[in-house]
């Protein structure tokens, strides 16, 4: 069985294979990528229709099997372009090295040689561009975690095997320690994470590499469960469910823009060039300090225990001010 991703990556390296190997036989080449001959078939269907962006049908890669599936030979035609070496526009290569230099930050060990070497390639390649991504990657801020803690993580990923943390959380001032089976390391508005399947909890869990106060790589391979999938975080970290706590806030003119920035249930206009804003709360430690730092700008109108316990948290910040004075 052979996936989408599977398929690109197999896709990227045939048309080089074959560009070098003209006449190769369909059984040999399903060999040396270890598929079925039916599954080259189907691969080089799917070149015929790729090319360089704007191309015309005339300018697509032209690939010619000479016989029946399995017999055949194999000709790849007008494709010298991917022959050309790689000519990075300035912007191109900024993207590029601002990209692995914030990689940099969260991999350890062979993964940072192999980035370091990557690096230095794009560096030699790009001339100017190279110092320029310099300054631009001062301003991308990634949140270090402890070295030794970014290390084991990376060994317990490349080796596939469990991790026990000790691990902060904030939101209720404690510590816990679980188990867990890592799945991939993932960045995002400058905190590094690992997603893994927690044995504590029994579901797919991120934390914090900066909140990891121990990790210890176990003897023990690491086996999430065939639901444990990874999230999708293309609308950003919190995906908020059904059984997150749902929450009505006021949002009067200066915080309008929360409604565009975090994920709602609905928006609606209220007195005074207000927003009324039903949202989901994962975590009500985050919503608390998002009123109590939107300085006013933001009521919690339900639910009213929450409201009590922000207000609360209110007075007892303006007290602290009050023994000072």
């Amino acid at each position: 069985m052979s996936n989408a991703r599977d398929q690109v990556q197999r896709l990227l390296a045939l048309v080089p294979y074959l560009r070098e190997n003209d006449g190769a036989r369909v059984d040999d080449v399903a060999a040396e990528f270890g598929v079925r001959p039916k599954q080259i078939i189907a691969d080089l269907k799917v070149l015929w229709f790729c090319g360089l962006p704007g191309a015309q049908m005339g300018d697509l890669i032209e690939i010619d099997i000479e016989a029946a599936e399995g017999e055949g030979v194999i000709h790849i035609n007008n494709a010298d372009y991917l022959a050309r070496p790689l000519r990075l526009a300035a912007d191109e290569a900024l993207a590029l090295l601002t990209a692995l230099r914030t990689l940099r930050e969260v991999t350890a060990g062979p993964d940072r040689d192999a980035v370091d070497r990557a690096i230095g390639k794009l560096e030699r390649a790009a001339g100017e561009a190279a110092a320029a991504s310099e300054g631009a990657a001062a301003h991308v801020h990634v949140e270090p975690a402890a070295p030794e803690i970014a290390e084991t993580v990376n060994r317990a990923l490349a080796g596939k095997r469990r991790l026990h943390l000790t691990y902060d959380v904030p939101s209720r001032d404690e510590t816990t320690e679980r188990d867990v089976d890592p799945m991939r390391l993932v960045v995002s508005e400058g905190r590094t994470y690992l997603e893994a399947w927690c044995r504590l909890a029994e579901d797919v869990r991120l934390f914090r590499l900066d909140r990891i106060a121990a990790v210890k790589l176990l003897d023990l391979p690491s086996e999430p469960p065939p639901e444990a999938t990874p999230r999708d975080l293309s609308n950003g970290m919190f995906q908020p469910s059904e059984r997150d706590l749902l929450a009505t806030i006021r949002l009067a003119p200066p915080a309008r823009w929360v409604a565009e920035y975090y994920p709602n249930e609905s928006v609606e206009e209220g007195p005074e060039n207000s927003l009324i804003v039903k949202l989901r709360v994962a975590d009500t430690g985050w919503l608390q300090r998002l009123v109590l730092r939107l300085g006013g700008a933001a009521t919690v109108l339900d639910p009213p225990d929450l409201t009590t316990q922000i207000a609360a948290t209110a007075r007892e910040a303006l007290s602290a001010y009050d023994d000072q004075a």
